[in-house]
């Protein structure tokens, strides 16, 4: 009994101490990610199996009793990736990976509740992921000296927190977004050395203290108050010369000094561009701004003279033809005057033919007498015509609050994912129901645009094929404009490839083939059956989902055909190593820079590789380059190959593989074969590998199955 009784109290005694000194879980695996992502740095000394860093002290984790607190893992010469799966880390508050070698995007999973985050001096490429946007705590953002890029696609309103903002020395582009506005606790900003377009008087108004905005492309002038600000740098801008604009009416005078500024300097710091007109219309008691007003207003004054002179001689023209009306009832004997007549008995005035006449006779058109002044004369009332759009009938029209319901709000926790188009969130319905919600930026489609985005609806809504990923509802409420597709559990090839964690396992030699196989007859769904036919214009490892079975089904199909201004999107992502060599030059795409793309994809399933990997030596970033000179010597392929298929793979079938991948990415856009003799070249090769029953999916909508003595395999030069 008594030694019992023992065991007992010692089992407590180690259940109370665990309790005790434990971490989180959550926390553990947050950790640990980190460990194995940036590849388990010996300078770091964490234990290799250790499960509490908290109670054992690991170097740079800071814990309050089993939650950690902060991360500060800089200057130490890490390499790697930053890991996914960070938002577990719901007590972290200051995150610090800055000074080291790691490589890749910025995940989209932050830690909610941090205040300090700094990524700077690594080598971090991609863009901002809006995630950020919901940091409702932070206080200092740093991620300068990376190389990210694309424009800056955050929503500034719940920062109001963020006092220290640096983005310098990226390849960020695009103007400023407005809700940086917002920033009212900003006072020091950094955005020196990007690709910034547009203006910066969306900053007047910030409690700034220092500014940095050299060596970008911004234009326009730099507004006055912000040459009042202690430190302020533009220099390498492309700044308009000569007085600024007066400011909109209403707008509340310029204060002789900042708030911050120091006491006692008689100084500031703007010797840009203005600044000499400036001090002289200080001088003179007149400013630039009162001088431009004065010029406006007799614009104005001048233009109201000029209308009344032209509206009283039209009058007098109008009576003229009236007199000669009653005088005879012949035609008019000028051409001129029949001219303007038929204007006048016209009920709708054709404006192209306005514009011409105005331009080549310099006569206004005719006044209605019956008319009065307030019934704006100034316009010319054509009818619009809007088009009428009918929303298709068979997909499902959702509500913003089903969505917010299902999405949880579009919180982060739903967030699966971030494209050029949007991000998109996993919807879950009571029913059971799993819908994956793609919400467009505005950006892409704006707000009011509702009627062009039920057309882009009830064109995608027609395309049909068991690879292709299946439109299944909509939603256009309150210029929000939102795509609902099924939901595949698997995730994306992309995942599979390069997201590596302890429950996913690598795909082996046949499953990339029907992958392949499968997105070839997506696309070639796409080209040639199709009608109109459809250029998918975003092939790429991310967008091919697979499901429980490991089918591909090809996402965001139609979405870049229908867009109108899709191509400038897209355009951003040049660089990304999908995009055909004439893509690059000319931001066009075609069917041939879609084939490019596949057999870029092609290239992922072979050697497991990104197209483009910034963490290589230069000669191997580039993916395409690297690999296409070694396809057809069998011993290099055999190097190519992705180390996690352990050598298991038939080697002929490899090689025919490899085949297929250099005729669809060769550079010259004319000798890719067309998608249909890339599928037939891959079900020849299913076919001989004698793995046709494992691989080829059911009906593909046209992609019809024809044998091996059909001349178009022939044609495609496909090893034996």
């Amino acid at each position: 009994m008594v030694p019992t009784l023992m065991k007992l109290k010692l089992l407590l005694f180690i259940a109370t101490f665990n309790a005790a000194t434990a971490t989180d879980p959550n926390d553990v695996a947050s950790v640990k990610a980190i460990f194995q992502s940036i590849n388990s740095p010996p300078q770091l000394g964490w234990p290799a199996n250790g499960v509490d860093p908290c109670g054992q002290s690991w170097k740079g984790i800071t814990c309050s009793d089993t939650r950690v607190t902060q991360i500060n893992l800089s200057n130490l010469a890490l390499t790697g990736t930053l890991p996914y799966g960070l938002d577990r880390l719901t007590s972290l508050t200051n995150l610090d990976m800055s000074n080291n070698n790691l490589v890749g995007t910025i995940p989209y999973q932050l830690p909610p509740n941090l205040q300090r985050l700094n990524f700077a001096h690594n080598n971090l490429t991609g863009t901002l992921p809006y995630s950020i946007s919901n940091l409702t705590s932070l206080t200092h953002l740093n991620l300068n000296h990376n190389q990210l890029q694309q424009p800056l696609n955050l929503n500034f309103l719940n920062l109001s927190t963020l006092s220290k903002l640096d983005l310098s020395f990226n390849s960020l582009t695009g103007d400023l977004p407005p809700t940086m506005s917002s920033l009212s606790g900003i006072t020091t900003m950094y955005l020196q050395n990007n690709q910034f377009t547009g203006t910066i008087d969306i900053l007047a108004n910030l409690t700034l203290n220092s500014l940095n905005v050299e060596n970008n492309n911004f234009t326009g002038w730099i507004p006055e108050r912000l040459k009042n600000i202690d430190d302020l740098q533009t220099g390498g801008n492309a700044w308009s010369s000569g007085p600024a604009p007066p400011p909109p009416p209403g707008t509340p005078p310029i204060p002789k000094s900042n708030p911050h500024h120091k006491s006692g300097g008689g100084t500031t710091t703007g010797q840009d561009a203005g600044s000499s007109t400036k001090d002289e219309g200080r001088k003179s008691g007149i400013g630039g701004g009162v001088i431009a007003g004065i010029v406006i207003s007799i614009i104005v004054v001048g233009a109201l003279v000029a209308f009344f002179l032209v509206k009283r001689k039209s009058k007098k023209s109008s009576s003229d033809l009236e007199k000669l009306g009653k005088q005879s009832t012949a035609p008019p004997p000028s051409n001129e005057a029949h001219e303007v007549t038929s204007v006048q008995t016209s009920s709708v005035l054709d404006l192209k033919k306005f514009d011409t006449s105005a331009s080549m006779n310099l006569k206004p058109p005719p006044i209605d007498r019956h008319k009065s002044f307030d019934n704006n004369e100034f316009s010319i009332n054509s009818p619009i015509v809007k088009k009428t759009v009918t929303p298709p009938a068979d997909v499902q029209s959702y509500s913003i609050a089903d969505l917010q319901i299902t999405t949880g709000s579009f919180s982060m926790d739903h967030l699966v994912g971030e494209g050029s188009f949007g991000r998109v969130y996993r919807a879950q319905f009571d029913d059971g129901k799993v819908l994956a919600v793609k919400k467009i930026d505005s950006s892409v489609i704006p707000n009011d645009f509702t009627e062009d985005f039920i057309e882009i609806v009830s064109n995608i809504s027609h395309l049909h094929h068991p690879n292709v990923t299946e439109l299944v509802g909509y939603c256009s409420e309150h210029g929000q404009h939102l795509l609902a597709y099924e939901f595949h559990k698997n995730g994306s090839l992309h995942d599979f490839l390069h997201v590596s964690d302890e429950f996913s396992k690598p795909l082996i030699w046949n499953s990339r083939v029907k992958i392949a196989l499968g997105t070839a007859r997506a696309l070639e769904y796409l080209h040639e059956v199709c009608s109109p036919s459809v250029v998918h214009k975003n092939i790429k490892s991310a967008n091919i989902l697979l499901d429980t079975e490991l089918n591909p089904h090809l996402s965001d199909c139609g979405l870049a055909s229908y867009i109108p201004n899709a191509e400038q999107i897209l355009n951003h992502n040049v660089g990304s190593g999908y995009d055909a060599p004439e893509v690059a030059l000319s931001g066009q795409y075609t069917f041939k820079s879609d084939i490019y793309s596949f057999g870029v994809v092609m290239l992922e399933l072979l050697s497991g590789r990104k197209p483009f990997d910034s963490s290589r030596a230069r000669p191997d970033q580039s993916l395409v380059r690297w690999a296409t000179p070694q396809l057809h010597d069998i011993d290099a392929l055999a190097k190519m190959v992705d180390p996690a298929l352990k050598g298991l793979y038939p080697v002929k079938s490899l090689s025919r593989f490899a085949d297929v991948i250099a005729l669809c990415a060769q550079p010259e856009p004319e000798f890719r074969p067309p998608m249909s003799e890339v599928v037939q070249a891959l079900v020849r090769l299913v076919q001989r590998a004698n793995m046709s029953r494992r691989t080829t999916f059911g009906s593909d909508h046209g992609g019809s199955l024809r044998g091996s003595d059909d001349p178009a395999i022939r044609d495609v030069q496909i090893g034996t």
